[in-house]
């Protein structure tokens, strides 16, 4: 039985739905609830930036609910502490993935940054792509376009939102 995966770019997710036009909040929880039962995704790695302390609540929050967490190792000189690019980590654990497990399905992506064409591409033309998550239309590369439709799709899309959106407390 094959593994599929999902690589989240946790940055480009939250800035797309929180800068869209009609901003919103996803269950994490409710998302990999949806990435298990659509794609059939065994591991879901959840790509930060850096690691900071005030946030490990979020962490272990983010952990319980299914996903591995992925931290950008920075030098010491960073300032801040909140430098994402995620990217070369994302398709380092991919390939490494791809290499590695004797299983390896599919990959499923979620990101509107055009800086994972190339690896989308070459894991199309392998047979080792689903699909591409775009967490909002307007905010995606337009590289993706050329991609056909059964290798993309938007999570803003109303019908996305209702399944995997923070629903309003009672």
């Amino acid at each position: 039985m094959t593994k599929n995966y999902a690589f989240i770019d946790a940055q480009n997710l939250r800035l797309a739905i929180v800068t869209a036009d009609h901003p919103w909040t996803v269950d994490l929880k409710r998302l990999r609830v949806y990435l298990r039962n659509k794609y059939r995704i065994e591991e879901a790695y959840y790509f930060l930036g850096a690691y900071d302390r005030a946030h490990e609540a979020l962490y272990t929050d983010i952990q319980r609910y299914g996903f591995i967490l992925i931290f950008r190792e920075h030098g010491v000189n960073l300032k801040g502490g909140k430098k994402g690019n995620v990217d070369v980590d994302i398709v380092f654990q991919v390939m490494k993935v791809l290499c590695e497990e004797d299983d390896f399905g599919k990959v499923v992506l979620i990101s509107g940054d055009g800086d994972y064409k190339r690896m989308v591409d070459y894991l199309i033309s392998k047979g080792r792509f689903s699909k591409l998550l775009i967490p909002c239309k307007k905010f995606g590369s337009s590289l993706y376009r050329a991609l056909g439709s059964e290798y993309f799709d938007y999570i803003d899309r109303p019908d996305m939102r209702r399944k995997i959106g923070m629903r309003p407390k009672k």
